[in-house]
């Protein structure tokens, strides 16, 4: 049983916060308003995730160095420039800088967090509570996500544009900004700083030492592996999760039983279909301990959700080419189920090889890792969907994905897959 205290509470209300980004349910449907291609809306995602692959290793260094609490505070300022720059500056250019802002707030937050809720399970001796009291917290990102389905819907509604989803976004941004500041300074973690006279020497050498610290842990092949299976999936999963937006849009506006919606029948059918695929993603992670106990060992489970995420995206094509959206939608519903099982599960397994000094830097090279594969995959899915539609660009895209499985299973020694 996980112990129920305040700074679970603060772990949890950062997920929720976070995760109140009103503009995740529209998405696609706002750069499709502004006249962008499926390969435009790709390209715009690759500069954000090439951005947050340049700057990912050195923030987590700088985490590491200089402070968790710090990065995370720079990382909600820089999200709400982006908002800003999103709903004031409505231009493709415009669009590729607030995406530049966006990967530099992503930077700085991923695996910086994870790595300070590591280090708190340390500190209280409780790190083999490790995969229940992360899928509590992200059960928790996971209703921010619900509700922020809802209010997305309302203000559509209610002001007639996607874009006002991004001003909305800001104020919950402030909250968590002002609740990194109440954070312990024992969740910075070990940070040992080499006083030097001259201040720029000084960063040097101090990211230099974690740097070396750093780089010893890919030394390890199991870790490896485990970060490609986790970041490809996951990869994967961000490049297409997405794509459920115009397809629901289509099942609003041809299913006859909606008619009575009458025009605003494509925003409520979204947002509401978000708001319970959240709620289902809320449990989900809150039960990945429960799916893992299933198994023989963690790699086991991680492996078997591996294949079976993948096979929900093959069906959601094979469906969607033959025109059955409903069916294609609950593929889409179960992939989002899934990837919630697993990402607990991925965080478990590798925090157990990562050494806990470097942490942040270990956990933000899995979102590097991460970010590559998006940037190179999100304007490939966007070109295939303009080409040949989305249910071919589905099918190529995972197929190629699992080819690569069997090079990339985890083990440990008593895994049963």
């Amino acid at each position: 049983m996980i112990p129920r205290n305040l700074q679970l509470y603060k772990f949890s209300a950062y997920g929720f916060l976070k995760n109140l980004r009103f503009f995740d349910a529209f998405i696609l449907l706002f750069f499709r308003q502004q006249g962008i291609t499926f390969l435009q809306i790709g390209t715009l995602i690759s500069i954000r995730e090439i951005s947050i692959t340049i700057l990912e290793i050195p923030t987590g260094l700088i985490a590491d160095c200089y402070g968790r609490r710090n990065s995370m505070i720079f990382s909600f300022l820089s999200y709400i420039l982006s908002f800003s720059i999103f709903f004031f500056f409505p231009k493709f250019g415009f669009y590729a800088i607030a995406m530049v802002l966006f990967g530099m707030g992503e930077a700085f937050r991923s695996g910086t967090h994870k790595a300070m809720i590591l280090e708190y399970l340390k500190q209280k001796n409780i790190t083999h509570l490790k995969v229940e009291y992360y899928g509590f917290t992200r059960s928790w990102s996971q209703m921010g996500s619900a509700l922020a389905a809802l209010i997305a819907g309302a203000i559509v509604i209610y002001s007639g544009e996607y874009k006002f989803i991004f001003l909305g976004s800001i104020i919950p941004y402030f909250f968590a900004l002002f609740l990194m500041i109440s954070y312990p300074k024992e969740l910075d973690g070990f940070i040992e700083k080499k006083k030097h006279p001259n201040l720029i020497k000084e960063v040097i050498i101090n990211i230099g030492n974690t740097t070396r610290d750093f780089a010893g842990i890919f030394k390890n092949p199991k870790l490896r592996k485990a970060l490609i299976n986790s970041t490809l999936f996951d990869g994967l999963f961000k490049t297409v999760k997405d794509y459920i937006q115009p397809i629901l849009k289509a099942f609003a506006i041809s299913a006859p039983m909606f008619l009575f919606l009458k025009d605003k029948r494509d925003t409520i059918i979204i947002a509401v279909v978000y708001f319970l695929l959240f709620l289902l993603t809320s449990f989900a992670s809150r039960n990945a301990q429960r799916f893992r106990n299933k198994f023989a060992s963690l790699a086991g489970a991680i492996n078997w959700s591996f294949v079976v995420g993948l096979i929900f995206i093959l069906l959601a094509g094979i469906f969607y080419l033959q025109n059955l959206l409903s069916v294609t939608i609950i593929c889409f519903i179960l992939l989002y189920i899934f990837q919630n099982i697993r990402r607990p599960m991925n965080v478990a397994f590798i925090s157990e090889i990562i050494p806990s000094r470097v942490m942040a830097s270990g956990l933000s090279v899995e979102s590097q890792l991460k970010t590559i594969i998006i940037a190179v995959f999100s304007p490939l899915m966007g070109l295939l969907a303009d080409k040949f539609g989305i249910g071919i660009a589905l099918l190529l895209l995972t197929s190629l994905t699992l080819l690569v499985f069997p090079l990339i299973r985890v083990t440990e020694k008593n895994s049963s897959l």
